[in-house]
């Protein structure tokens, strides 16, 4: 999973990501317990997350 530069930091990967996988400051970043489930991907709104 990477988080492109369309990240406005909105914090709804992190809300749906049931691994605790994502930290959010000013964008988001993926821990490296991130599974690849492409969960946070379908809610990011901006379309931030490539799987």
């Amino acid at each position: 999973m990477k988080i492109n530069d369309n990240c406005v930091g909105c914090g709804q990967c992190a809300t749906f990501c049931k691994f605790d996988a994502i930290i959010v400051r000013v964008r988001a970043s993926m821990k490296d317990n991130c599974t690849n489930c492409g969960m946070c991907a379908a809610y990011c709104p901006v379309k931030a997350i490539e799987v």
